[in-house]
């Protein structure tokens, strides 16, 4: 499965949220995105995404880049905080709500929930001035081919839904965010967990909407410590240990698929890994089920 994106030179990136220390399935994404820049000869960013303030733990942004630091995975140029992207989010906004490309809405769950859930586009007609703001969705995708994973679909329902940009508390939507950055970063594979596999849908409408370059999109299976139960900060993972990488080295690597070398220092295990990057090894299953690291 070769990557192709015309002349353009390879550009992934690694986008945690601070809402806790980097564990076993986040280190997954990391590596997984990790080997596949280098073994390209790509450029491998970091940003962290740090836009919802509820959920963001203090100091956990820099102890993510710390962890990274330990295991080897050094990042190019600066790392991008979307906090710092506040007044482009905004512009984007402001220019589709001008053209009537976006709108406000303010629907409850409880009224989606009546309407089928999903949103059937009741408060464009109101021209309302206030509440959460949808993009009026005029590409609709519905599908699009995973590098690993290969065709993924989504009801139709879901793809022609307008869906929210800023959410009716002010912060930007994941959605807009993450399409702007990585557009921004000239991002041309985006390799992360299978989490997120249909929500590249969406994303995709954003880019060609917006007019911006689309990049492949790659999706790496998750780890689990039960069917549907993904190792999470939410559900209380057990952060990677900083001070002693290796075994957690060896256990992402074999968890892609990856040969491992005994004896090898962390640094050896690394480079290896990239210069025998095997795409095509790594699991096409959505769910690993894993013991002993939750």
């Amino acid at each position: 499965m070769p990557y192709s994106s015309g002349s353009m030179p390879y550009v992934g990136r690694f986008a945690p949220s601070p809402s806790g220390s980097l564990h076993f399935g986040s280190l997954i994404a990391a590596l997984g995105s990790y080997l596949r820049a280098r073994s390209l000869q790509g450029k491998w960013l970091v940003r962290i995404e740090d836009i919802d303030p509820p959920r963001e733990v203090p100091g956990a942004a820099d102890d993510i880049l710390r962890t990274l630091e330990a295991f080897g995975l050094n990042w190019d140029d600066a790392v991008l905080y979307q906090s710092a992207r506040n007044e482009a989010y905004q512009a984007q906004i402001d220019a589709l709500l001008s053209t009537g490309d976006a709108y406000f809405c303010q629907c409850s769950r409880k009224q989606i929930q009546a309407m089928g859930g999903v949103y059937n586009g009741h408060c464009e007609r109101l021209k309302l001035s206030s509440g959460a703001i949808r993009i009026k969705n005029r590409t609709r995708i519905s599908w699009f081919d995973d590098v690993l994973m290969g065709r993924v679909e989504v009801s139709d329902d879901f793809a022609r839904e307008d869906f929210i940009i800023k959410r009716s508390d002010g912060l930007y939507a994941y959605q807009l965010a993450v399409v702007m950055d990585d557009a921004h970063s000239g991002i041309t594979e985006v390799v992360r967990g299978a989490d997120l596999i249909e929500a590249s849908c969406r994303q995709l409408s954003l880019f060609e909407q917006f007019g911006f370059h689309k990049p492949a999109f790659l999706h790496l299976p998750l780890a689990c410590a039960d069917v549907g139960f993904k190792l999470s900060k939410q559900n209380h993972a057990t952060p990677v240990d900083k001070a002693n990488p290796l075994p957690a080295l060896k256990a992402a690597l074999a968890f892609l698929g990856q040969r491992t070398v005994d004896g090898a220092t962390p640094d050896e295990l690394l480079s290896q890994a990239v210069s025998n990057f095997q795409l095509g090894a790594i699991p096409t299953t959505r769910e690993i089920l894993i013991d002993g690291r939750d």
